[in-house]
């Protein structure tokens, strides 16, 4: 069989006929493994005709096709995608694989001048589909590796992806933290806890295009900080010189940081937690930020919208997802409208927005749609200057779109 170039499969021993039969088999139904042969990594419950062998939540699988012929491995979970497959085609995982495939994701990151950059030092090295491990993420802040999975099968194989990352950095990392906690207990009930997997905790400054932040992935949200922005940070702080700013749910501050170096004349930080305001105000003390050109408000973000009066040039909407699944869509599409429509009346002719949807379940049209919306609730015209999406760290197979989850416009209002 054949396989397009960008495909994840690695040649690899097959087991033995004793050792093959150890793994549970899965053959789909006729017509249902058509996704699967195009390269689609999950695979839905209802697609499943029969399972040959004792199948528990974490477990390496090899799926079939109707007619017997294997199309590939993945691990199994307990609900709707019951399979995410990590191997397409023969050739069972072994610990090797493992480690290969996470050389492949360093080896894309250094290719993009990511691995050994002095301005920047933060970077996602694994991120799940789109590097082919689905339910592992791996960020790396400084010296710091952080490993996030999503499944039972990839926490399963933490042991292994330190020993992975450990020959392939070597002295360069100094910690492999796990955090992975919240996320089992929520996708699959697994009760872990956090903790640094080897290492210890350690000073690691941490900087994005020259930019300062210190990063907290033992408490913070996701692994410590939204990777995921940082061209779209380095836009910013290219149109704010001599603006004045309003950063939105600005978490850390990571936007607010690059406007004030970028040269803003004056940036209010807003948001709802304490903790992100702290943290806000931690990240402009780091780079030596003047208090005089910045403010952080503690507020609800539409309470904040409709009151104000502030003359911003540039306004930052960047809010967390409002869907994370498929049922709660119209609801997030609400969400989206109605906080645009806010910004949208108050902006003055000319200001710059920054829009953000990190909702997978909200797609590029659905969100360009529900901007025109607000826009036309508002009565407010305006222009689309950039069109904005996840970085090159954050890659996505074109067999799995779902993997495109980051979506933004730049707009002005006029």
């Amino acid at each position: 069989m054949n396989f397009p170039f960008g495909i994840f499969r690695i040649p690899l021993q097959s087991m033995s006929t004793s050792d093959s039969n150890e793994i549970a088999q899965i053959r789909l139904k006729p017509g249902k493994d058509i996704s699967t042969k195009r390269f689609h990594p999950w695979i839905f419950s209802g697609a499943v005709e029969g399972v040959r062998g004792e199948l528990k939540a974490g477990d390496m699988v090899e799926v079939l096709s109707s007619d017997n012929k294997t199309l590939g491995f993945g691990h199994y979970a307990e609900g709707s995608i019951c399979i995410r497959l990590f191997q397409f085609g023969a050739g069972v995982p072994d610990n090797a694989f493992w480690k290969q495939k996470l050389a492949l994701a360093y080896d894309l990151r250094s290719r993009l001048g990511m691995t050994n950059q002095k301005r920047s030092n933060m970077y996602r090295l694994v991120h799940a589909e789109g590097d082919g491990l689905p339910g592992l993420i791996i960020d790396i802040y400084g010296s710091t590796a952080v490993l996030q999975a999503h499944s039972d099968g990839m926490h399963d194989l933490r042991e292994v992806f330190v020993e992975g990352l450990r020959e392939l950095y070597g002295d360069r990392i100094k910690a492999v933290y796990d955090k992975s906690a919240l996320k089992l207990k929520k996708n699959t009930g697994r009760e872990v806890v956090d903790g640094y997997l080897w290492g210890t905790e350690h000073d690691s400054a941490c900087a994005e295009n020259d930019c300062k932040y210190q990063v907290d992935w033992v408490q913070g949200q996701k692994t410590g900080f939204f990777l995921d922005q940082r061209e779209n940070r380095k836009l910013l702080g290219e149109l704010s010189e001599g603006k004045k700013v309003l950063n939105m749910f600005c978490y850390t501050g990571g936007f607010s940081v690059s406007a004030v170096k970028g040269g803003a004349a004056l940036v209010h930080s807003v948001d709802s937690s304490q903790h992100a305001i702290e943290m806000t105000n931690q990240n402009l003390k780091l780079n030596d930020i003047d208090p005089e050109v910045h403010l952080a408000i503690k507020s609800d973000a539409l309470d904040y919208l409709k009151k104000m009066d502030d003359d911003y040039d540039i306004i930052v909407l960047d809010p967390p997802a409002f869907a994370k699944h498929l049922s709660a869509r119209h609801k997030a599409i609400q969400g989206y409208r109605r906080l645009n429509e806010a910004a949208f009346r108050k902006a003055k002719s000319g200001t710059l927005i920054f829009t953000f949807s990190c909702s997978q379940a909200v797609d590029k049209s659905m969100f360009s749609s529900t901007i025109f919306s607000a826009a036309l609730d508002a009565g407010r015209n305006m222009r689309v200057l950039y069109q904005l999406h996840q970085p090159a760290d954050h890659p996505f197979s074109i067999f799995h779109p779902e993997g495109e989850y980051l979506k933004g416009l730049v707009v002005q209002v006029l």
